[in-house]
């Protein structure tokens, strides 16, 4: 069992794969006072990283780092995680009474059912944060979530002490929740950095420099306003109604990058739906700024 603290046994760790996450997570459970004593490393990137952060480690094929491990630390893309869990199965590289924890969002535990059919304890745990693969990640897991699914007490009890451990607040996602919580976060994470970019992109095209010092305020502003205050803190035309300024915005992105303009579009429809259904924008007012989208 897995205790707070360096006290306690302690665990052999493998790490498969040492990518952004792995080898993270791999020195925060070396930090926990676990031993890790063995990686899987391909890339030119991979093998510095293990290097790095986990001085020491072997560098080794999955199997073998799977074979003398007690927890396997699956950090891999969550397509290959099932064909990677069959391959260990396969090869006798997983026992009873091992752990075998992957950091998928996506998935939950029913991926690792080869494994749990071979007296494998299965584990999912998906850090609610982005990863750089250098050494301050580590530090940057204490303001972290982060997303636990097990198949029984058992299991809810060692993820959420290894959550814990690695200096997270753990967040229980049952099995069927996994797919929509993994859709949100992306959603918000990965697509917001997509919309930084084209913003930063088109403040250039319009001549107007440090872009990044333009926007930093009123995006930091904004994202603190939404976490505080919901709907509540929309700003700008849509919500204003001023469907003449939203149609000036279509005419300046047509000709500048027509690219960006079906993603202004959508995220301009949802905020009017969702303004119009929190009260901040007259039906007759969104119904005009809905028309002004559809123009060509």
């Amino acid at each position: 069992m897995v205790s707070a603290g360096r006290r306690g046994p302690r665990l052999r760790v493998g790490v498969v794969s040492a990518g952004r996450v792995g080898a993270v997570l791999g020195a925060a459970l070396r930090r926990a006072g676990h031993q890790v004593d063995a990686a899987a490393a391909v890339s030119d990137a991979s093998v510095r990283r293990a290097e790095e952060l986990l001085p020491g480690a072997a560098v080794l094929p999955p199997d073998e780092v799977a074979a003398q491990a007690d927890l396997v630390l699956l950090a891999v893309p969550d397509d290959a995680i099932a064909g990677l869990v069959r391959g260990l199965v396969a090869t006798g590289s997983l026992r009873q009474g091992q752990m075998l924890l992957h950091t998928s969002g996506a998935h939950g535990v029913a991926v690792l059912a080869p494994a749990a059919e071979v007296g494998v304890l299965p584990l999912a745990l998906h850090p609610a944060m982005t990863f750089t693969g250098r050494a301050e990640d580590v530090e940057r897991l204490a303001t972290a979530c982060t997303a636990v699914t097990a198949a029984d007490d058992a299991g809810w009890a060692v993820a959420e002490a290894l959550a814990l451990e690695l200096g997270m607040e753990p967040v229980r996602v049952p099995e069927q929740a996994r797919a929509l919580y993994h859709a949100a976060l992306t959603h918000g994470a990965n697509h917001l950095i997509t919309l930084v970019n084209d913003c930063a992109a088109l403040l250039r095209a319009a001549g107007i420099e440090p872009a990044d010092r333009v926007m930093a305020p009123i995006l930091s502003a904004s994202l603190d306003n939404a976490l505080r205050m919901g709907d509540r803190a929309i700003t700008g035309p849509v919500v204003r109604g001023d469907a003449g300024t939203v149609r000036d915005h279509l005419a300046a992105l047509d000709r500048t990058d027509p690219e960006a303009l079906p993603g202004y579009r959508a995220l301009a429809r949802r905020t009017a739906a969702r303004a119009e259904r929190a009260g901040l924008l007259r039906a007759d007012a969104a119904a005009e700024v809905r028309d002004a989208l559809e123009e060509r």
